[in-house]
């Protein structure tokens, strides 16, 4: 199931000039404090999370995600199971990291690489930013270009209270100018040191690093496109790409691994992950476009049956699945696609079947299981309800951070007459979604319903305390 929830993703900000138009030493006298204050929030602004962005969730594609990256996980001296691979609902070609074990991977650069390999060194490069410490460290460019500025705003200052409103001006652009290179020049350290960092971690993989080498060439032909100067790398938050091409290549025809082909069970599953995203996100006539009737191929049937569901065609839909099923009968994400089909095309009762064979067999994939959970529900067959209560619980408690699953869950307690254990669940939604608010008002209510010191009232309390402290930080703003 190709689906997506609301969340807080970090996402990069951009600065800007807060220079008035006009300077003169009366203007300055009352604008000066204001200045400051702006400039410094427009650093501020690179390192605070932006507003919430779509994540995609998909078994297939975690799953995927998971085996690509475990050994370039273990090369970082990292542990698989603390770090996290996500998928954001973003066309734009961009990966990025923002606290935590975490990379963030735009749905875009999944969709624009060729090839696993591609993907995995987009992934090396992120996990040098993590072992680099680069987040953490981030405060210390934006600290000490603050610094320079703010000097600079002083003497500038000083200038024009003195008469000298135009040396005054040039000593506050000047001194802005400096720290912006300073901060820059901080950056391209960062993105030169990933880059080192993840070349030594795809050869202690043993993964090549053509994939990397190749991306790296994209974006710089796209930079050729846009008609990005390539000869000053003054004013770039990235070194050269054409720079960052050369290095690369230079290191990695060192590596053993540099002529070692991608393993052709991940490369396939690759492609179709691909596949079945570009029909996710794309207009159905560019699906077809780039996977037309004429393309018999697992990926192709996959991107379209995508599209013919996402264009309201359930039947087409169902036809390539089936055509998928007759050549895959066990594989359990087309099992899992034909029930989801089926169920959002308003026949439930005919997807039950599809969506337990699916989780039978992946039993470990509990978005699978959330959506046979919703399955049974939408049946609205009570006989269906105690099995669907047993798979979602199963579901959360393998996976926690599926708002869905808690709201189908709240659905069944509901049903059998516990509001408490339903609020409980829509406070646990209410939380993954960052709605603070809902969240405390949910929780409160289970707690007065909860027997007292039982695991659900722990529960209850936590998230009730999480909330007050975000409602609390969300009004210091």
């Amino acid at each position: 199931m190709m689906g997506q929830r609301a969340s807080r993703v970090p996402a990069k900000a951009g600065t800007q000039s807060f220079l008035p138009r006009r300077w003169t030493p009366a203007f300055a006298g009352a604008q000066i404090v204001r200045f400051i204050m702006l400039l410094a929030l427009s650093f501020g602004a690179l390192i605070q999370p932006a507003a919430a962005q779509s994540i995609l969730r998909d078994a297939e594609t975690e799953a995927l995600f998971k085996d690509m990256s475990r050994p370039i996980i273990e090369a970082a001296g990292l542990r698989p199971e603390n770090v996290e691979i996500v998928l954001v609902g973003d066309r734009t070609i961009n990966a990025f990291v923002a606290g935590g074990q975490i990379v963030y991977i735009h749905s875009g650069l999944v969709t624009a690489a060729d090839n696993a390999n591609e993907v995995q060194g987009v992934i090396a490069h992120e996990l040098g930013h993590i072992t680099g410490g680069h987040i953490i460290r981030y405060n210390q460019g934006a600290s000490t270009a603050t610094g320079i500025t703010i000097l600079s705003l002083i003497l500038g200052a000083a200038a024009m209270a003195a008469g000298a409103g135009e040396a005054g001006a040039g000593i506050m652009a000047a001194g802005q100018q400096a720290a912006m290179g300073k901060f820059l020049a901080y950056l391209q350290s960062e993105e030169s040191s990933a880059d080192q960092a993840g070349a030594n971690y795809l050869a202690g993989a043993g993964v090549s690093g053509k994939g990397s080498l190749s991306f790296f060439r994209k974006l710089q032909n796209q930079e050729f496109r846009l008609a990005i100067p390539q000869e000053d790398s003054y004013g770039r938050t990235h070194p050269l790409s054409g720079q960052r091409v050369q290095w690369l290549e230079d290191r990695y025809k060192q590596d053993r691994a540099w002529d070692k082909p991608t393993d052709a069970a991940l490369e396939a599953r690759f492609q179709r992950v691909k596949a079945k995203l570009i029909g996710f996100v794309n207009e159905p006539r560019q699906t077809f476009v780039a996977y037309p009737e004429t393309d018999k191929s697992v990926p192709a049937r996959y991107a379209r049956a995508y599209a013919y569901h996402k264009n309201a065609f359930p039947e087409k839909a169902v036809a390539e699945v089936d055509s998928l099923l007759a050549q895959a009968p066990h594989d359990p994400y087309f099992l899992e696609l034909k029930g989801q089909v089926l169920l959002e095309s308003g026949r439930p009762a005919e997807a039950v079947d599809f969506l337990r064979d699916a989780v039978q067999r992946a039993p470990d994939q509990p978005l699978i299981a959330g959506l046979f959970g919703h399955a049974l529900i939408a049946t609205e067959n009570p006989e269906n309800f105690g099995e669907a209560k047993k798979v979602l619980r199963a579901a959360v408690a393998r996976d926690n951070s599926n708002p869905f699953a808690w709201y189908q869950l709240g659905i069944i307690y509901d049903r059998e007459g516990d509001p408490a254990r339903a609020a409980l669940a829509t406070a646990e939604r209410y939380n993954l979604q960052g709605d603070p608010r809902l969240a405390l008002a949910s929780a409160e209510m289970a707690l007065h319903g909860v027997p007292e010191g039982s695991a659900d009232w722990i529960r209850a309390q936590d998230i009730k305390m999480v909330s007050e402290a975000a409602i609390k930080k969300d009004k210091k703003r």
